[in-house]
């Protein structure tokens, strides 16, 4: 089976890296350099890991605005001057590292799997024979946090 995977649109983040800190703090997001973190941090629009040096925003993001209540917004990590990661039945890096909770969804949720990421496309095929599975939603399984969305192609 065919799929598509893709990070946050760069264009919801790309203005905020001319903010003050002062200014980010009143939209609840934090400025980051990354350290020598390895894996680095997971940009959300790339889907590549930061390196040391780079520009990171922490802001909160709803990447699941559906009313029900799987409703979700979590915290994320963008780096500057990306370009958002969209791409059929390839697997970037950043979700081969980690170990991944991956959710079918429509406004509720329909099935899940905690997976290695070297694994990833043998849960994409299990999530997607149910066709009640609008869509996937990949969270990093230890944090929580949103990694990306994956898609029937």
């Amino acid at each position: 089976m065919s799929f598509r995977i893709t990070g946050l649109p760069a264009a919801h983040f790309s203005h905020l890296f001319a903010l003050s800190d002062a200014e980010l703090a009143a939209v609840g997001a934090v400025r980051r350099v990354a350290d020598a973190r390895d894996p680095g941090y997971p940009c959300r629009i790339s889907l590549t890991d930061s390196q040391p040096g780079d520009e990171l925003l922490l802001v909160n993001y709803e990447h699941h605005a559906v009313d029900s209540p799987y409703r979700m917004r979590f915290a994320v990590y963008v780096r500057k001057g990306e370009e958002t990661y969209d791409k059929v039945d390839e697997v970037p890096v950043q979700l081969r590292l980690r170990m991944l909770a991956v959710r079918s969804a429509g406004a509720m949720m329909v099935d899940r799997e905690l997976v290695d990421g070297r694994n990833l496309e043998e849960a994409v095929e299990r999530l997607f024979a149910e066709p009640r599975a609008a869509y996937l939603h990949v969270h990093y399984a230890a944090p929580g946090c949103y990694a990306a969305r994956i898609d029937r192609a």
